[in-house]
């Protein structure tokens, strides 16, 4: 069964997070310098099969762009033009790294593991696939 893939990109790191193939729960796959992004999902790609890829989508909170928010645009572009049998969604990203930080203190982590940026990516990544597996 086919799964879903989220990508929390940033300038310096980007989070991934998958479903499993009952596309029910999201988990992080990790967090790794953007300059590896195509590297990482075309593995994933060649390894299973995906259906849909959900992109966070980064604007401030009053809606205007973000400082990355066109370079999201393009990565999406550029996907669609790869990937043309996978959808990509665009999936509004706002206060995800928040959620993340609140979800590792709730979670209980120690501050020094609360300062890892990839972490925060990573978990970032699976609160937007979350939120969108919740609105399939």
């Amino acid at each position: 069964m086919p799964r879903i893939i989220a990508i929390d990109y940033g300038k310096k790191r980007t989070g991934l997070a998958w479903t499993d193939p009952l596309k029910m729960i999201a988990t992080g796959i990790g967090s790794f310098d953007t300059a590896i992004l195509d590297e990482k999902l075309k593995s994933l790609i060649d390894k299973e099969e995906i259906e849909a890829i959900v992109l966070g989508y980064p604007t401030r909170l009053d809606g205007t762009d973000s400082h990355v928010t066109e370079e999201v645009r393009t990565l999406k572009e550029n996907l669609e033009k790869q990937y043309p049998q996978i959808r990509i969604h665009l999936w509004d990203e706002r206060l995800t790294s928040k959620m993340a930080f609140q979800a590792m203190i709730d979670g209980g982590l120690k501050k020094k593991k609360r300062r890892d940026k990839h972490l925060v990516n990573e978990i970032s990544a699976v609160i937007i696939l979350q939120e969108f597996l919740q609105q399939l």
